[in-house]
């Protein structure tokens, strides 16, 4: 007799799983056709203008959110890092309505390619973008293990999803700062 999950049984955490990652593809081959493919409805950028400055003001704070949720589980203060870290998928939620709006408007930003700069970006770039693909279904299943009382689990895989996500949130600040610096 197995004693090994059967992930499509309903309810298990196999197919819970197995879900979060199917709607995480989906979204991240949804985001890929609006950044690359889609026709911006706005590309003159008339408006809405200020999304990307609220881009990474969200990323930012989702940052200190981050660390602060960091600094409570080393105290052992598991209701402030609760707390922290859904703050941290707050802010991290609207900043990713706020750039598929900005994508929908505004197109792809281009980074000048003659820039200097440009060797260093377009690396920080890739690894924010691949790294930001991992950290969607990797911060739900986090959170799933979290509040479905499974600890153990939401330990052993909170010790990758906190680097991935901080790194994400931090990168996602410096690309919009390069690029601003360079407009």
């Amino acid at each position: 007799m197995s004693t090994a999950v059967d992930p499509r049984q309903p309810g298990t955490p196999g197919r819970t799983i197995a879900t979060i990652i199917a709607v995480s593809a989906a979204a991240s081959a949804f985001i890929c056709w609006l950044v690359y493919f889609h026709v911006p409805a706005d590309a003159g950028g008339e408006h809405f203008r200020f999304l990307p400055a609220v881009n990474a003001v969200l990323n930012a704070l989702s940052t200190v959110a981050l660390l602060f949720g960091f600094y409570y589980i080393k105290q052992h203060k598991i209701l402030q890092h609760r707390r922290s870290m859904l703050t941290a998928f707050f802010f991290s939620s609207i900043f990713l309505v706020s750039y598929l709006t900005n994508f929908a408007l505004h197109g792809e930003t281009k980074f000048n390619r003659h820039n200097p700069l440009w060797g260093f970006y377009w690396k920080l770039l890739l690894s924010h973008i691949l790294l930001s693909v991992v950290a969607l279904p990797i911060i739900l299943i986090t959170f799933f293990f979290s509040l479905s009382g499974r600890i153990p689990a939401h330990r052993r895989i909170a010790r990758w999803t906190f680097p991935i996500w901080l790194y994400v949130s931090i990168t996602g600040v410096l690309v919009y700062a390069m690029q601003a610096a360079c407009r």
